[in-house]
């Protein structure tokens, strides 16, 4: 494994760290990345804001399964891209690590090393939920995580980027 590239909008520990829950094994190859998917406190372009806990119900339910969010590139289901290896709400938002397939489409990889593409976003149902607008999210019901070009709260982005593969014999 080589890091290719930190870009220093993370936390203070170190990326590649597992969150707390929901951890699955990697893949020998592709293109590892952290990063959060969304960030609590802070109002979206649709003038959501998501509190701290929304996604807490939601990654039990995918942990008591053995399953894990899907990852997808731009949010649509056809393409489907890696795996979320590790995925968890810490003080800042929903944390995530992911891994894009080495079979994934070619731009999916290309462009998040080359640093093109940068956000993350994820499909949601809302289970709870007050005001209008703002509206405030306090459950949701977590349907995938995306990398994106556009992502709904601006500051929701990938903040490291490696490159994986298996070592020749």
């Amino acid at each position: 494994m080589r890091k290719q590239e930190s870009r220093g909008q993370g936390t203070s520990s170190d990326p590649w760290v597992p969150a707390s829950a929901g951890t699955q094994e990697r893949p020998k190859e592709g293109v590892r990345f952290a990063g959060y998917a969304a960030l609590f406190d802070k109002q979206d372009r649709g003038g959501d804001i998501i509190r701290k806990g929304a996604f807490a119900r939601a990654i039990a339910w995918w942990r008591g399964r053995g399953k894990t969010v899907p990852l997808l590139w731009q949010h649509r289901p056809d393409k489907p891209i890696g795996i979320i290896e590790s995925l968890a709400e810490d003080e800042r938002g929903l944390r995530v690590i992911g891994h894009v397939r080495a079979d994934a489409p070619a731009e999916a990889a290309a462009m998040l090393k080359q640093g093109q593409v940068n956000g993350l976003s994820f499909g949601y149902r809302v289970a709870k939920a007050d005001g209008r607008h703002p509206r405030v999210l306090k459950d949701l019901d977590l349907v995938e995580v995306s990398l994106v070009t556009f992502p709904m709260q601006p500051a929701a982005r990938v903040h490291a980027v490696e490159s994986t593969h298996t070592s020749s014999p």
